[in-house]
């Protein structure tokens, strides 16, 4: 991950040409699992269009069946993160009937509903401007670190929209109150205020950005790779469910079958005989 900051001069991209060999989306896997997916069209921001929509959503998908992944990383290459929509795009979206954009605004929201359901970890690394889709991203996220630099925007208001394919992930991320705010000004806040209202868990400098990143990376391997889909899970199956007896019972069941499972079993022997677990050896 390429850790470089940048403050966008203008809220929306206007698309330009690139090459034909060019990639949407780049995809690694280190030797340790950790799984790094960058945005590769830093000439416009890392901005939304179709195919970098297609591209992200089936290397997110490819990524959660691969047993190796631990960990995935979202990144960004160049100056931004993401300036959001892509002008280009949106000039196609405006000639489209209402039919036709419903299709084209599927494929944004099964985008965040395939990255904020990944059986996996997600550290997002923001090293420089993420407006509208790109807040998006960040919020899909588990974990969110943004550079000193970074700058956020839900600007779609400005532009006669609403930033509704990523309101369930972004009004989870920083609340009714923030969401009301940011949704109805469209202006530009600054990392630490990304960091007051929720949307990130760190912010550093910017030559720190990518260790911090491993930093996390490095914590998260050292969970037992089902506990941490299973807490996953949890998360979002309790944070807004009622407190009554049926969701005491459920949180119980839950604890019981993962004590009983192989992973269970192995991480509390590991615990106990004072070595480390097998996840963490490579002898899953």
């Amino acid at each position: 991950m390429t850790a470089r900051g940048f403050g966008l001069e203008e809220q929306w991209t206007r698309g330009g040409e690139e090459s034909v060999t060019d990639k949407a989306v780049l995809a690694s896997v280190s030797s340790q699992g950790i799984a790094t997916i960058t945005l590769n069209r830093p000439q416009v921001h890392n901005a939304f269009d179709d195919r970098l929509i297609a591209e992200l959503t089936a290397e997110i998908a490819r990524l959660d069946q691969q047993r190796e992944v631990r960990v995935v990383v979202l990144a960004a290459s160049g100056k931004s993160f993401s300036a959001g929509a892509d002008l280009n795009w949106m000039k196609r979206m405006s000639g489209y009937s209402e039919a036709e954009n419903l299709r084209d605004a599927v494929g944004l929201a099964n985008l965040m509903h395939t990255l904020a359901g990944l059986s996996k970890p997600s550290v997002a690394g923001v090293q420089g401007a993420a407006f509208g889709g790109g807040v998006g991203l960040v919020a899909c996220c588990d974990v969110a670190v943004a550079a000193e630099e970074a700058t956020f925007s839900l600007s779609e208001v400005r532009l006669g929209l609403i930033p509704s394919a990523i309101s369930p992930y972004v009004i989870r991320a920083i609340g009714h109150r923030a969401a009301q705010r940011y949704f109805l000004t469209a202006e530009r806040f600054a990392a630490r205020e990304a960091l007051r209202i929720g949307l990130v868990h760190e912010v550093v400098a910017q030559e720190k950005l990518d260790d911090t990143v491993a930093r996390i990376c490095a914590e998260l391997l050292q969970g037992g790779p089902q506990a941490l889909a299973a807490a996953k899970r949890l998360v979002a199956d309790v944070s807004d469910a009622r407190l009554d007896h049926s969701l005491v019972e459920e949180t119980a069941r839950r604890i019981a079958a993962i004590r009983v499972s192989p992973e269970g079993r192995e991480g509390i022997a590991a615990f106990l005989e004072k070595r480390k677990p097998r996840w963490m050896s490579g002898e899953e």
